[in-house]
């Protein structure tokens, strides 16, 4: 069998080398032994070619001669090419050869010689047909053909082709399990293709619309990814490298390159992990396909997935934006009262200050909101231009506004926002869509005239970091998005918000509310919700029977005055004060006035709106609290500050129109740390945190 070899491809040398290194050649060709799962005789008849090369090439003679025959061979007549030099070897030396071969990197030409020996409809000679039937040396020429494609598939993923990569890979991998040998050698195969998966992704989302196969696989290996991560800020190991952080990046970096369509599918079915990452992305999925295309009903699933993040956080604003679009005008100025988003809600207000109502602000900063933070993360998006005008103008839109119901219906109460509309404009008569269109364009001209007036200056909406160039990419460089300056053009969702969410998802199963709180201040910028009393999520109405018995009455304990010391004993008393007079609050009476015996600004004001908003949507719980104080320590540099940190087991039943609402209930243990403050004599708590 010939093979295209030489003696100085097999030594390593120029054909110019001279004894010396002829010598020093050999003896490192040698020493270089091949990896350990080869046989004796693959080693022993790649040593027979180093020794026949070697005694050749030492030999003047014999030298001028084998020169003379294979590179001196003239070209034939009206060929400018020549064939290359080549051996004639038997079947037993042609395991060495194609070992050789693969220490060349000639990897493509050993996997040509090489399949054909293993494919069991190849016509092969009597002498390879016995080679190939002895056990050993089959198995040095699949042994071969495995490391062939390992090696080849790198050299594509340095290329930049990391489909194609993969596929070598697993042909590699394959055929190592058909044969059932070297599992060590399948291990480092299927290594290498969780590290590709990043990149494969990567590759095959960037292709053409046109392209529906390789997307749909960039898809599949993404799906597969995740599973084994758990989900998006899931806790399991994909054993592709990537931490939490790099991974929230790289989903961050693809989700430019997906439709709407697209990446609603993915974050839809991710959120039921659970996974607050997912939730909140496919509320921009949803808000973005229903805006875009005129589809509202998009727009009013985006309230279902926000009214599920809402049991912990403040996603007013979002909130907001939603029922703005969908015409409740009411709900959505009641959204901003309740929302604790300071920048926006400044310029929101400024906007505002001619009208009775804050819609202009919020018409005005939702279309940027929407421009700069949304369409810009969508492949089908990126370049469309953001007009609530036209949106209201559309008349699918105006038939969906048309037919939202003034009260919640059984089939539609799980939305929170529509049902909030309808307790706030039980006594008068609902705003049609035509009327609010009107009032939304009149609103939008207002604060447009507004923003180009240089004595109202308007804050542009924060940039965000800039997608990584997929030609960047390399092997020893994963695919996540970098952060850069920002763009003067584009917004971004802020990828430092969803590791925030992302390293909260790790507990989400389990506790998703409280690690969403814990996190939420690193992935919007925002003051994290108060802990203990979510604003809740509603869910599809049961019939009201039987309705629950009110809740007894709770008695707060007695506050400890403030000349009294604090130690573990006084501090238990200021946090059970503290929940047996959140307990009243949210009970079926809805009693406020004692919330200032026990919380100082800024979270009275804030714990007296929710209650208020409870009250309004006819919402009340009934809670169960064991506390544990673990430490009080007082300020050093300011006697009248301390802090108390205690484990809080509460148990929240919630009710709505007096049936229990099992999706809102939660049973939580907390670690919290208290902020108290010493004011007129009494000591107030100031701020919660929950701790990790």
């Amino acid at each position: 069998m010939r093979i295209p070899l030489d003696y100085y491809r097999i030594l390593g040398i120029p054909i110019q080398a001279d004894g010396q290194q002829l010598s020093q050649a050999y003896h490192d060709r040698a020493l270089q032994l091949p990896r350990r799962e080869y046989s004796d005789l693959a080693i022993n008849t790649r040593k027979q070619l180093l020794d026949e090369a070697y005694a050749v090439l030492a030999n003047e003679e014999e030298r001028s001669q084998y020169d003379a025959r294979f590179l001196n061979t003239p070209y034939p007549e009206g060929n400018q090419t020549a064939s290359p030099p080549s051996l004639d070897l038997d079947a037993e030396q042609l395991i060495g050869a194609l070992l050789l071969l693969h220490e060349l990197g000639e990897y493509e030409l050993v996997l040509q010689l090489a399949e054909p020996l293993i494919d069991p409809h190849a016509q092969l000679p009597p002498d390879q047909a016995k080679l190939v039937n002895n056990r050993l040396s089959r198995a040095d020429i699949v042994l071969t053909i495995a490391l062939a494609c390992l090696e080849l598939g790198r050299e594509q993923w340095q290329q930049g082709h990391s489909d194609q990569a993969a596929q070598t890979t697993h042909y590699g991998q394959d055929i190592l399990l058909r044969e059932g040998l070297f599992p060590n050698i399948r291990g480092e195969i299927q290594a290498d293709l969780y590290k590709l998966r990043p990149y494969r992704i990567l590759e095959l989302l960037t292709q053409d619309p046109e392209n529906h196969d390789a997307r749909q696989r960039g898809l599949k290996v993404l799906g597969e990814m995740l599973d084994d991560r758990g989900g998006i800020d899931g806790s399991g190991d994909d054993q592709s490298g990537l931490s939490l952080d790099d991974f929230l990046r790289f989903i961050q970096q693809i989700r430019n390159y997906l439709t709407t369509a697209e990446q609603q599918d993915l974050f839809e079915a991710e959120a039921r992990r659970p996974s607050a990452v997912a939730m909140y992305l496919a509320v921009y999925a949803l808000l973005a396909r229903g805006f875009a295309y005129g589809e509202p009903q998009y727009i009013t699933q985006a309230q279902d997935w926000l009214a599920r993040l809402g049991r912990r956080q403040d996603v007013y604003l979002e909130q907001a934006v939603c029922a703005l679009l969908l015409g409740q005008t009411e709900a959505a100025n009641r959204a901003l009262e309740l929302s604790q988003d300071y920048e926006p809600l400044a310029f929101i207000r400024e906007q505002s200050q001619a009208a009775p109502d804050l819609l202009p602000g919020l018409c005005l900063y939702g279309e940027r909101w929407l421009q700069t933070e949304v369409f810009p993360h969508f492949r089908d998006l990126s370049d469309r231009t953001v007009a609530l005008k036209d949106y209201f103008a559309n008349d699918q839109v105006q038939a969906y506004l048309e037919a939202i119901p003034s009260e919640p219906s059984p089939a539609d109460s799980e939305n929170q926002w529509t049902a909030v509309e309808a307790q706030l404009t039980a006594t008068e008569a609902a705003p049609t869509a035509a009327d609010f269109a009107s009032s939304a364009a009149a609103a939008y001209a207002t604060a447009t005239a507004a923003a180009t007036n240089p004595a109202v200056p308007i804050p542009p909406p924060p940039r965000p970091p800039s997608p990584r160039d997929p030609a960047a990419k390399s092997a020893a460089d994963v695919p996540v998005a970098r952060r850069s300056q920002r763009s003067p053009r584009r917004g971004n969702l802020n990828t430092g918000r969803l590791i925030a969410v992302g390293a909260g998802g790790v507990l989400a199963i389990a506790l998703l509310g409280f690690v969403v709180n814990q996190l939420w201040q690193l992935i919007f910028n925002r003051p994290a919700a108060v802990i203990e009393a979510p604003a809740p999520e509603t869910s599809p109405m049961p019939p009201p029977e039987p309705v629950a018995p009110p809740p007894a009455e709770a008695t707060p304990a007695a506050i400890p005055a403030a000349e009294t010391p604090l130690d573990l004993t006084t501090g238990e008393d200021i946090v059970q004060t503290w929940l047996n007079v959140k307990a009243i609050a949210f009970s079926p009476d809805h009693d406020t006035t004692e919330l200032s015996l026990i919380l100082a600004e800024p979270i009275l004001t804030q714990w007296q709106r929710l209650a208020q908003d409870f009250e309004a949507r006819n919402v009340y719980r009934e809670y169960e609290h064991t506390v544990n104080v673990e430490t009080v320590n007082t300020d050093d540099t300011n006697p009248d500050r301390a802090m108390i940190e205690a484990a809080v087991r509460e148990v929240a039943t919630e009710y709505q129109n007096g049936v229990p609402n099992e999706a809102a209930s939660y049973d939580d243990n907390l670690r919290v740390r208290y902020t108290v403050t010493r004011e007129s004599g009494q000591w107030l708590i100031q701020s919660m945190d929950v701790l990790p």
